[in-house]
């Protein structure tokens, strides 16, 4: 479409927008002609504006306007009667409202003699006559157009095509519309003026008199115009029409490429206000979009335009409809394409013509000459314009022409500047190379292409250097030879689709001379993984880097073990970029670690070569910033299969890179390699039988003693929210195999350190910096027995301390003098603070703290005052004890000072330290299991590994059960409810809770071994899983040995007082019935000896279950006839007195039949019990 014919100049036009009289004064008569009318009426009309500068200006259009002789006749025309014109133009629109009306009929003009035309040019000196003339053709025109549905509608008028009349038709036209507003619509005009010759240009002069009405107009033309407006009539000429609007009024010509897209109509206008119209010298007034378009379009309209810009708009505008987030802008340009593309060849030249032709222009004028490199300043709009023609391409399904696949492919395989910029260019260069593969048309091209992609090889570096975590053209290289060789075709699409920023289709069909070149002639396997460990890590690798990074090749080498294939050691690499990481952790370096063990471990008898693992001391040097005071100072037993490689040389520290955010640069990578240590482990362990243990050992005990998981945990716990794809598999196996690391109760402890420090940050508490030294604790410790208060002082401080170093270094001094507050006369404040130190401590250095613990807590040649199984438990000499002896034997912790088990708080360490030390020794017996050669030797080590757990639990719940009885001295105190025996039980009863818990046979294993019967009351009452016990009383009241049936009884009573439910009803009743049974059955030596211990367990049961009276009664009845029976055989039962608390014990050792008498004695105390207590009535029948 050429540069059209405007009536009015756009210098015109702007000066009547803003009314600058020194610009209309410089025009011609000519170029004023078209704007006379709206001067005119300006300059003789009264005016609102009464101020000096409106009377100024009115005066300076008068002296315009005084030079021109055809103001005369418009002068004629504002002079004529136009109230009564307004009756007759109401009454003329409600006959033209009529159906059927012709235009013979008319209001405004009588029946013509003559034709219009002729009338219009007989009524010269008639400017009223010459008016209605006007109206009532125009209006008729409108009221036909208003019946017709198609846009085609044409009006053959004599008066509006011929041009001798346009000058006096924009005259009388203009001042009918400014003095009739309410009865002639603008818009309405402007529609009818569209339908009849010379229409056009009445419409520019009309917009013209009437500058601020532009944009209402351009508006409506748009949103009553067609969606492919090339396909008919009347859409070419509203296109034309816009088109001579804008080139009129430039400045708005955006504003009405806004309306295009905001209401999808008319996209030929839309190429031509982008192609061709704007002047390159013209300041562009800019209109925000209103239609909600992609960030693109606002970005695009906002800027103003220059003479480089307005060369550039029309390729991210056409980019932005087509990428934008507005699906139906996209769909809208698509159908343009698509049918621009169906035309005939012979027909117009069509809009898709003229944008095809301006791109291929841009194309030609942005390809340098070969052998040159591309200017930096071009860089940009070639990456646009490569992105535009994919889109074009791949989602409105534009066919290249052969011109334009020629200009594309020099385009794509031009050398540009090395800069960031330039680096992205090449990316979109090979994204289109595979978006359009059809762009390889002959061998020439193909080798083309090739020599490219050689020199990109080459000069990777040169565009590396220029990047910051952005895309890297040499990775997207690599990247795709890996997709190519592993045939994953949906991966390369992904990533010419992100890297374009596209979602298109790429045919897998059409990339075979594509991956051709990749894979047989540039990249072959050996190739690619022998450059990518060259490749430099990404440095401060975090979650926000964006693009393909190196991390993306190096996972997907090893996924598909090429390094394994070729013997290439990626160990340096994966270690480098471990100590190169920071949060938030990127979320593929948990998968890099995976794949990197998984290439370590072999997974086959004989497999294929294995990459090296990383050394114990490049591990360890990575927690050097945390090693301080935490590694356990002991020599541990040698874990089988472990050691370190022949020959190996002494690894240089990692020079981590010092950042002010610790957590950031240290704390990542130390979780990253706690995580490979641990994965390490767990496949080691799995694979076991397919390793060789002497090519590739496991980690010695040093290396996990020393890294300080607890505490590194405990700050990704804090840190979550930037690790979250590293987190939850490293609890797993920290869960795994280190469940003694794991206690709830240590998290939860930690936990509310945590949230009370930050409640003080929030608080903004800020307390006074605290400096305590390991010399203040040690010599503090040492005054708790003489100046408590000082011990005291010390420990609250040590308390507020956040320092983590300092906590560590007074560890020791600490728990050193744990022994010492088991002296008589501590305080129990200064046992409560050294307990909470003590824990806080525990958090950040667990298994150090737990050996230092049992080792200072050791008995000094004193012997236990306890029963006779906790003598043998006790040594008589203190030993150093090591971490494995912990382990392999956790009895060990309670051979402890006595003097431990009636101090409270410190009885609360030793019970957190025996559950740590139970954990540990499973995970080590599990470990020894998975040593087996063969399966039943396996089977056989399980068996026994479950006895021998099963001994050590229960042994350590029967010693427990032990403590809670009472001294000989406490047993002559009177009974308080505060006493540190009470204290004592609660927190054993509280350890046999969660072991019972946690598993259920260990608490049946424990009663059918029995414990003093004394305990039965306090165990049921203070261990809330008690009632677990029920599942298995029957059976333990069905074993043959007197005492479990006994021991069984009394537990079945103290039960049936706590747990008031039908099933205990009915294992009480099957208890009596049992009692029944065996009065009858038992020999004489042990019938007498079972009831008077077992019919007291009456009372309880039917104070629980009245239902049951009637059973023990009846048993009652029962076993009191028989001892009636023996005592009336040795002599005169009725003259004796049976009063059980008025036999003397030397009378039980005279009396015949004694056992008899006491237990008739104690069946008449429970009847009067049973009675008392257990029954509604006083009587029972």
């Amino acid at each position: 479409m050429g540069e059209p014919d405007i009536p009015v100049k756009p210098h015109v036009f702007c000066a009547m927008q803003i009314m600058d009289t020194d610009i209309l004064s410089t025009c011609t008569e000519t170029e004023l002609r078209p704007v006379l009318p709206g001067l005119t009426r300006m300059a003789l009309c009264a005016s609102l504006d009464t101020s000096d500068h409106g009377k100024l200006l009115r005066k300076k259009i008068l002296g315009i306007l005084s030079k021109t002789e055809a103001v005369n006749s418009i002068v004629e025309v504002l002079s004529i009667d136009f109230h009564a014109l307004e009756q007759d133009v109401k009454k003329e629109q409600q006959l033209r409202s009529k159906l059927g009306s012709s235009l013979s009929e008319s209001v405004l003009v009588s029946q013509l003699q003559n034709g219009i035309s002729l009338e219009f040019e007989r009524s010269k000196n008639d400017p009223a006559h010459r008016i209605r003339l006007l109206l009532s053709e125009l209006l008729f025109i409108a009221s036909e157009l208003k019946d017709q549905k198609a846009g085609n509608y044409v009006k053959q008028s004599d008066l509006f095509e011929c041009q001798v009349y346009t000058e006096e038709i924009l005259d009388v036209l203009c001042i009918a519309i400014a003095e009739l507003p309410n009865l002639l619509n603008v818009l309405d005009i402007v529609e009818a003026l569209m339908c009849v010759g010379n229409g056009n240009k009445l419409v520019c002069q009309l917009v013209a008199n009437n500058p601020e009405s532009f944009l209402e107009v351009c508006n409506s033309l748009v949103a009553r115009g067609e969606k492919q407006e090339e396909e008919s009539l009347g859409g070419r000429r509203r296109l034309s029409l816009l088109h001579m609007l804008c080139a009129m009024n430039p400045k708005g010509a955006l504003t009405v490429r806004n309306f295009c897209v905001e209401h999808c109509n008319m996209p030929g206008l839309l190429v031509v206000l982008s192609t061709q119209l704007f002047d390159t010298s013209s300041q562009t007034a800019i209109a925000e979009p209103s239609s909600g378009d992609s960030a693109e379009i606002k970005a695009t309209e906002s800027s103003t335009f220059t003479a480089e810009s307005a060369e550039n708009d029309a390729i991210p505008f056409f980019t932005s409809l087509l990428l934008g987030s507005d699906v139906g802008v996209r769909t809208w340009i698509s159908a343009f394409i698509k049918a621009g593309q169906k035309r005939k060849p012979e027909a117009s030249p069509s809009m898709l013509f003229l944008l095809r032709k301006y791109l291929l222009e841009q194309l030609i004028a942005l390809t340098p000459i070969r052998g040159q490199v591309m200017a930096e300043s071009k860089v940009v709009l070639a990456s646009s314009i490569l992105r535009l023609y994919c889109a074009l391409k791949g989602i409105a399904t534009m066919k290249y022409s052969d011109e334009e696949i020629g200009c594309l492919l020099r385009l794509v395989i031009t050398h540009p500047a090395s800069t960031r910029a330039g680096a992205h260019f090449i990316s979109l260069s090979i994204c289109t190379l595979i978006a359009s593969p059809g762009l390889l048309r002959s061998i020439d091209e193909e080798q083309q292409v090739v020599n490219w992609l050689r020199w990109l090889m080459t000069s990777e570096t040169h565009f590396e250097k220029h990047l910051d975590k952005t895309n890297s053209p040499g990775e997207m290289l690599f990247l795709l030879a890996l997709n190519f060789h592993n045939n994953q075709m949906q991966a390369i699409t992904d990533l010419v689709c992100n890297t374009l920023g596209m979602k298109i289709a790429v045919k897998t069909s059409a990339l075979v001379k594509i991956r051709q070149i990749f894979t047989m002639e540039l990249f072959t396997e050996q190739v690619i993984a022998a450059h990518a460990v060259k490749i430099p890590v990404t440095p401060n690798l975090d979650a926000n880097a964006t693009g393909y990074l190196p991390v993306h090749s190096i996972l997907q080498l090893l996924k598909s073990r090429a390094f394994s294939k070729h013997r290439v050691s990626i160990k340096k690499w994966v270690y480098k970029q471990i100590c190169s990481s920071c949060f938030p952790l990127h979320p593929l370096l948990p998968q890099l670690i995976e794949s990197y063990v998984n290439s370590v471990i072999p997974k086959t008898p004989r497999p294929e070569h294995t990459n090296e693992r990383i050394q114990e001391d490049e591990a360890l040097a990575l927690f050097e910033t945390t090693l301080a005071s935490t590694s356990v100072p002991v020599t541990m037993g040698k874990r089988k299969n472990t050691g370190s490689r022949k020959g190996t040389k002494t690894v240089s520290k990692p020079k981590l890179q010092t950042c002010q955010d610790v957590q950031g640069k240290q704390l990542c990578p130390q979780l990253l390699m706690l995580y490979y240590l641990l994965l390490y482990e767990d496949l080691y362990k799995t694979h076991k039988k397919m390793i060789d243990v002497v090519q590739l050992p496991l980690y010695s005990e040093r290396v996990m003693s020393q890294i300080p998981i607890s505490f590194l945990v405990q700050e990704a716990l804090k840190h979550s929210n930037n690790c979250q794809n590293l987190f939850p598999p490293m609890i797993r196996l920290l869960s795994l195999h280190f469940p003694h690391l794991c206690l709830v109760e240590d998290w939860l402890d930690a936990h509310v350190s945590f949230m009370s420090t930050s409640e003080i940050q929030i608080g903004k508490q800020v307390r006074p910096t605290v400096r305590v030294t390991p010399a203040m604790v040690k010599e503090a410790m040492g005054k708790c027995g003489s100046e408590p208060s000082a011990t005291i002082k010390i420990l609250e401080k040590l308390l507020s301390v956040t320092s983590t170093p300092t906590l560590r270094d007074c560890q020791d001094q600490l728990v050193a003098g744990l022994p010492l507050l088991l002296e008589e006369g501590t305080p129990r404040k200064l046992q409560d603070l050294a307990k909470k130190v003590w824990f806080k401590l525990h958090t950040y250095t667990p298994r150090r703290l737990r050996l230092l613990t049992v080792n200072a807590l050791q008995p000094v040649n004193k012997l236990s005052t306890f029963s006779s199984s906790m003598k043998k438990a006790t040594p008589l000499t203190r030993q150093q004890l090591t971490e494995q002896d912990l382990v392999v034997d956790p009895l060990v912790v309670l051979r402890c000072d006595e003097r431990i088990f009636r101090c409270p708080p410190l009885l609360e360490i030793v019970l957190r330290v025996l559950s740590a030390y139970t954990q540990a020794c499973r995970v080590y017996l599990n470990s020894h299991i998975q040593d087996a050669g063969s399966a039943e030797k396996e089977k056989d080590q399980h068996e026994l590994k479950v006895a021998l757990l099963a001994a050590q639990e229960s042994a350590i719940v029967q010693i427990l059960l032990e403590v809670c009885l009472p001294l000989d001295s406490e047993k002559k105190e009177p009974h308080s409810e505060l006493s540190s025996l009470r204290e004592v039980c609660c927190l054993v009863f509280s350890y046999i809770h969660q072991v019972f818990i946690a598993d259920p046979h260990l608490a049946k294993l424990v009663h059918f071994q029995g414990y003093p019967s004394d305990l039965i009351p306090q165990v049921v009452a203070g261990v809330p899983s008690m009632h677990i016990c029920l599942d298995f009383i029957p059976e333990l009241l069905g074993q043959p040995q007197r005492k479990k049936q006994v021991f069984g009884i009394q537990l079945l009573a103290a039960l049936c007082t706590h747990y008031h439910l039908p099933k205990s009803m009915n294992i009480a009743k099957l208890g009596i019935d049992v009692m029944f049974t065996l009065s009858s059955v038992l020999e004489k030596s042990n019938w007498v000896a079972f009831f008077q211990q077992t019919i007291p367990s009456l009372v309880p049961i039917c104070e629980a279950f009245p239902p049951l009276c009637e059973d023990a009664t009846a048993l009652l009845s029962q076993i009191g006839r028989v001892c009636h029976a023996q005592m009336t055989v040795a002599g005169n039962a009725s003259s004796s007195n049976f009063e059980l608390n008025q036999i003397s014990e030397a009378e039980k050792s005279t009396l015949p039949n004694s056992d008899h008498k006491i237990l008739y004695s104690l069946v008449q105390a429970t009847f009067t019990q049973i009675c008392k207590h257990a029954l509604v009535l006083s009587k029972l029948y």
